[in-house]
């Protein structure tokens, strides 16, 4: 988006991630970027609009015939495949009619277009099947909700993989390191951008996969908010943020967290330990005594965070981050004042 004279628009998400992708070239490295999509298929009903009603009972990696989708998943891979969209993997994944396909590797900002094109083909195309597809964070209680996990890593400018150190224990270099210490160190208060949705906190709750700490695994732990994924080497070596969803916009998201990597490596900033063991085992009391963190646990303390954050208004700027702020302190307002469903059948007969 540009102004009339021809200047950016500064307050254009797309140009938000083009100033950090800038400054990441200035320092000298490439962002690449694999995002992994999931979402639901659901049924429609007499009149086309969306339910949360399924007939198939997949799981994760079944096939045909018990996954009633592998023609629609298929169908999406083949149309992005015409738009030059390349998908590294599509499966079913562990919920009822909940489909995972993940986007090959590429530079930060194609990855970002990819994503918003890759949402719209998806609905599109699941509607000329005769359903709706939904990037709905958790639209059904009991079950896993989607996520959009987002793989990183640094290039130089002839491609070199700068997350690689093959003489660590984990092979990974002092640049990838401090990338994930950043991460870690703003996550709170980037919350507010890669969880955006009232909803997008009822997917982090322990037991459903989704990260409720912050902490970070050496050892490909799932339950961990950044993991590094069990593949090494040039073209392999990456970290795994595991709490974003594909509500998002990718543009601002990818913003923060390229940013916060990159407030990281100019601090020189250390993780702190590994944790290795299951943390959705761990008592509230053991995570207190190990000194870890913990991801906001619904959208207001997301906008806690959020509004006293400088670091998130200088990513942003004055008018995105004003504007934002706005807009989520008024969706979580309007959600205070409704009373759910879960409310009535909790306390009517009791009160």
């Amino acid at each position: 988006v540009q102004k009339a004279d021809g200047s950016m628009f500064e307050s254009d998400p797309r140009y938000v991630l083009k100033k950090v992708i800038a400054e990441a070239k200035e320092m000298g490295y490439e962002f690449n970027v694999g995002p992994e999509l999931e979402f639901f298929l659901f049924h429609t009903d007499e009149e086309g609009r969306p339910t949360t009603n399924t007939h198939e009972n997949a799981s994760y990696f079944d096939v045909g015939p018990i996954d009633l989708a592998e023609n629609v998943r298929r169908d999406i891979v083949l149309n992005l495949e015409d738009m030059d969209i390349e998908a590294g993997a599509y499966h079913h994944e562990l919920s009822p009619a909940q489909h995972e396909i993940d986007l090959e590797y590429t530079e930060g900002l194609a990855a970002a277009d990819n994503i918003m094109t890759f949402k719209m083909a998806v609905k599109t195309i699941a509607k000329r099947h005769g359903l709706h597809a939904t990037f709905m964070p958790k639209p059904k209680a009991g079950m896993n909700g989607s996520g959009m996990h987002i793989n990183m890593s640094l290039a130089d400018a002839r491609g070199k993989n700068l997350f690689v150190d093959d003489n660590d224990s984990l092979g990974l270099s002092k640049v990838a390191y401090q990338f994930m210490a950043g991460i870690l160190a703003h996550i709170r208060e980037i919350t507010l951008l890669t969880n955006p949705l009232v909803n997008s906190y009822k997917r982090l709750v322990p037991g459903y996969d989704a990260p409720v700490c912050v902490a970070w695994s050496a050892h490909a732990t799932r339950s961990a908010l950044i993991r590094i994924p069990s593949s090494r080497g040039e073209d392999s070596t990456r970290i795994e943020l595991r709490c974003p969803d594909s509500a998002v916009n990718p543009y601002l998201a990818l913003a923060a967290c390229l940013a916060a990597g990159l407030d990281g490596i100019k601090k020189e900033m250390t993780p702190p330990a590994s944790v290795d063991c299951n943390v959705f085992a761990m008592t509230d009391e053991e995570i207190r005594t190990l000194g870890i963190e913990q991801l906001p646990q619904t959208m207001g303390e997301a906008l806690e965070a959020f509004e006293g954050s400088t670091f998130a208004r200088e990513v942003l700027g004055d008018h995105i981050y004003t504007k934002y702020l706005e807009a989520k302190s008024a969706e979580w307002k309007k959600f205070r004042a409704e009373v759910t469903d879960w409310e009535v059948q909790e306390y009517l007969y009791k009160f």
